[in-house]
């Protein structure tokens, strides 16, 4: 079975990769920006393919071409404030280049498995299920919003999996996540600030691999939350991580999100109520604490 990820070459999708890899069920197609950062190549079944999302005919040629029977879209600009600076190129990557790749699916009737985030929701009431309304704060929620209506209009069979705060170990050449940029600093001896006003449920990367892995051996279709069920504020868990390393929790000041001057506003409470993923898909997180060993390698 041939399956095709895009964003392959970021902090979830190496993870993810690895996953079908060691699943040994698939052909795997892996897309990213620039050259391949995977560690596995197409002896281990993976045929990399470098290209931008965002040139629209070129997707579509590699579509046809692979005929895929399953596509997990993760690629996306992620950072809310990047989104902010760069409306246009966050519609056209998040937007745009989703309904190109659904446009693609539908000639190949490709399931479509699309990743979205819990900025969806304006955090006035988390922790959120399946079931709650959407009303995104900015521009990089609002954009993952507009994908998941375009994904649910589909033809398709589909899946929309949203998640919170993706945490875990470093990969080459990603974006440093949340705990890995806290280990840095706090080994670093620098002093942080950390905001202790919005709530989260994070989430283990391998256990979001292996939510997703579970959607795709179970063909299931619909809205999924898939994140730790753990709820803490970022402050929290960075003393978390302090503590796990047994580094300087001293270095870390408890703030408010008012601190910062930031392009883009953040949703106070989010955080997932995943009973639904845990009855229909099996899904079963790891504790915090065990995530944040398996982060660090301990």
């Amino acid at each position: 079975m041939k399956v095709l990820v895009t964003g392959a070459n970021g902090f979830l999708g190496q993870h993810l990769v690895r996953q079908l890899v060691d699943e040994g069920k698939f052909v795997i197609h892996a897309c990213g920006k620039g050259a391949s950062r995977l560690s596995y190549g197409e002896r281990n079944g993976v045929h990399y393919h470098s290209f931008d999302l965002t040139d629209y005919r070129q997707t579509q040629l590699l579509i046809e071409k692979i005929s895929p029977h399953i596509i997990i879209h993760t690629a996306a600009i992620t950072q809310p404030n990047d989104c902010a600076k760069d409306k246009t190129g966050c519609w056209k990557t998040n937007v745009a280049a989703t309904r190109v790749l659904l446009r693609a699916a539908q000639k190949t009737r490709s399931y479509f498995i699309y990743l979205s985030t819990d900025f969806v929701f304006d955090g006035k009431e988390g922790p959120y299920d399946e079931s709650a309304k959407p009303n995104p704060v900015n521009d990089y929620g609002e954009s993952k919003l507009l994908a998941e209506e375009m994904v649910t209009m589909s033809s398709l069979h589909w899946a929309i999996i949203r998640t919170v705060l993706v945490y875990g170990g470093k990969v080459p050449g990603s974006r440093s996540n949340f705990v890995q940029w806290v280990k840095d600093k706090l080994t670093a001896g620098e002093h942080i600030k950390v905001v202790d006003d919005q709530l989260r449920t994070p989430t283990y990367v391998e256990d979001l691999a292996k939510g997703i892995l579970l959607v795709v051996m179970k063909h299931a279709k619909g809205l999924y939350h898939i994140s730790g069920k753990e709820m803490c504020t970022p402050y929290q868990l960075a003393v978390m991580v302090a503590d796990t390393l047994q580094l300087n929790a001293g270095l870390i000041e408890k703030v408010t999100a008012d601190t910062f001057t930031e392009p883009a506003k953040r949703p106070p409470k989010t955080g997932f109520i995943i009973t639904k993923a845990v009855k229909e898909l099996g899904f079963v997180p790891v504790r915090l604490e065990e995530g944040l060993r398996k982060s660090f390698g301990i």
